[in-house]
Parts: structure tokens; sequence; C-alpha cells
């Protein structure tokens, strides 16, 4: 898996979702169309845990989280910057989103949620924040954020 065919790969997901307004009905879209159990979603479970073990993937740590921005906002992501982050239970850094945040929450050990969702899509409408955390086990989640945007702030 090289990160070209990552961005590939995330691209697809860009594109269905690129130009709609990010709510609980893109949430459930994403969950009924691009669930868990689908082959995009399995591929992108398995590219992410490649470019781990490959080394260019959630490449930089701080407080036990495992973290790194994979593709900058682009044509081939729709606008989207895509982070992947490696959490155990652990809390991150509280931010904002100014355009919204898309995730992608794929556990990897023990009932890891993700504030409180488990495998599957969540999704932040623009302007809003929380402080990411991961309980119950270990998993990643993989971030899509319009034009890159994320303004991290004091809880």
């Amino acid at each position: 898996m090289t990160q070209a065919q990552f961005t590939e790969l995330v691209g697809a997901i860009t594109a269905h979702i690129a130009g709609r307004t990010l709510d609980g009905a893109l949430e459930a879209d994403l969950n009924g169309g691009y669930s868990p159990s689908t082959a995009l979603v399995r591929d992108v479970l398995a590219a992410c845990r490649a470019g781990i073990d490959e080394g260019w993937m959630c490449n930089r740590e701080a407080g036990g989280i495992r973290y790194g921005r994979v593709v900058k906002p682009g044509p081939a992501t729709h606008g989207f910057s895509v982070d992947v982050v490696e959490m155990n239970d652990v809390a991150g850094p509280h931010h904002r989103h100014p355009n919204g945040e898309v995730d992608l929450v794929m556990p990897l050990e023990g009932d890891a949620r993700f504030d409180g969702h488990g495998a599957g899509w969540v999704v932040y409408g623009p302007g809003s924040a929380h402080r990411p955390t991961v309980s119950g086990g270990k998993a990643l989640v993989l971030y899509l954020l319009p034009a890159g945007a994320i303004e991290f702030t004091r809880a």
C-alpha cells in the first residue's frame, strides 16, 4: 500500500460526501452505504494497518496517541484532508471543527468506542468541538476535515 493508493481509496469516500452538509443525515447515509462490513471500509482499515506497519502513517506520537496527516486537502480528496489517529483508552486534545469533521471509527482491540460510538461513521457539523476520546480498547480513527480546517482549543 502506497500513500498514493491510500489517497485514491479515500477519494472514493470523499467523492460521495463532497458538497454535502455535514450533519446527522450524512452520518446515517455513510453508516448505511459505507458500513464497516463493506469492502471499501475493510480496504481502508487494511490500508491503515499497512501504512502504519510501513511507517508512513501514524508516524508521530504524543500523550500516548499515534497520529499524522496522511493527505493534505486537494483535488484527489475533494478538498478534504485525511488524518489517521491510533488511540487506546485515551482522550486527545480539545479542538474545534470550523467546517465540520467526518470520522471513521475502526476498533482494533476490545470494545473500543470513539466519543461513545462503535465501529462506523461519526459526523460533526461546522463549528462543533470536542475532546476526542477512545474508551474500552484500541481504535484507529480516520478524520476527514473540509479544507483541513481544525483549531486546537482549551476545553
